[in-house]
Order: structure tokens, then sequence, then C-alpha cells
């Protein structure tokens, strides 16, 4: 499994996801999309609907049924009903256990930044992960290594 680190430091979670979003379905992927704070999923929603003024990114919330349809799905628990092999992670709370996902989003801020340190050295001492941490830079997001 890949997990990649964001580090938010400009720009707040929705406007990072929706990238992430746009990105996994260009990919071909569906996206499972965690958080557990209802106003952050609403704003992420919004985001997705809004994206441009002609296109939205199609989206639901688990519990709103045919989450199975669903290529970009919302819930407050990693548990894949749309079958998405991406995870993003937007509340910056790691959930622990047996992940069955392929690539994992991983945003957090400075408020989430130790539990994030936390987090990269417990992946890193297990293995088994490739882990990347991505930086934003002048509008743009950069690996940091």
């Amino acid at each position: 499994m890949r997990v990649d680190f964001y580090h938010l430091t400009r720009d707040p979670a929705e406007k990072a996801a929706l990238a992430l979003a746009r990105k996994a379905l260009a990919d071909g992927e569906r996206l499972l999309l965690v958080s557990a704070d209802p106003a952050q999923r609403a704003r992420i929603s919004e985001a997705l609907w809004s994206h441009s003024a002609d296109s939205f990114l199609p989206h639901g919330e688990a519990g709103e049924g045919h989450e199975e349809r669903q290529p970009v799905l919302l819930s407050d628990e990693p548990h894949a009903l749309n079958g998405g092999r991406y995870l993003l992670i937007a509340d910056g709370q790691w959930r622990e256990g047996e992940l069955p996902f392929e690539r994992v989003f991983f945003l957090f801020d400075e408020e989430t930044k130790q539990g994030a340190r936390g987090v990269w050295r417990r992946l890193r001492d297990a293995g088994g992960r490739e882990l990347h941490y991505w930086s934003q830079e002048s509008g743009r997001w950069k690996e940091a290594g």
C-alpha cells in the first residue's frame, strides 16, 4: 500500500480533497473519503458539486443509499462500500486496523501534525508500505524528501 501524507499549510482540506478526488477519477479509480466531522464532509461535498461552472464530480454520502454506485463516497468510517481502492482521510485522524486500500491520501494540518508524525513513524517501522510526504510550495504540491 502507498500512503501519501499531505501537509495542509495553505489550502483547506476541501480544496486538497477536490484535487485528489479529481486525480483518482482520472486514474479510473473509486475513492472513499473519510472524515468524522459532518461539517467537513458537507464542505467537501459542496466543493465536489461546484468545482467548475459546467461540471461536478459525482459522489454520495454513506447511508443515503446506492453507495456501491458512487465513484466518490463520503463517510465517517473507512468501509469501502463503493468498492474504492483509494482512501482519502480528510480530518487528520488515522484509522487503525487493516485497511484494504491500494493507496491512501492522508491530509493533516498544523493542529494534527504531531499525530501525523506518529503515524509516519509507526507505518515506517512496521514496513510493507510506501510512504510519501507532500508539502505546499508556491501554491503547488511538491514531494519533499
